[in-house]
């Protein structure tokens, strides 16, 4: 696991009060959303979001359409990131 999939694991968990979950209970790769994986919803995808933009300093545009494929697991969410990082 990259230490940022880890910071973002914990940043999940700390945003979203997740009390009986630890980062390595996260599958990197496993939906956030939906049925499977943490079943999250709309309003826990805005406080992930606000999350990232206040921890990692990243704008988000939720009319980009591919703003949704970024959020679909942690891995996805990391390599939005470094990108944005990079790009900086």
């Amino acid at each position: 696991m990259s230490d940022l999939e880890h910071d973002i694991k914990v940043m999940i968990i700390d945003v979203l009060n997740l009390e009986d979950v630890s980062p390595e209970d996260i599958d990197a790769q496993e939906n956030l959303f939906g049925d499977n994986g943490l079943a999250l919803d709309s309003i826990d995808a805005l406080e992930i979001g606000v999350g990232v933009q206040k921890k990692y300093g990243i704008k988000i545009n939720a009319e980009d359409k591919s703003t949704r494929a970024h959020f679909q697991s942690v891995r996805s969410l990391a390599e939005f990131v470094a990108a944005q990082q990079a790009a900086a």
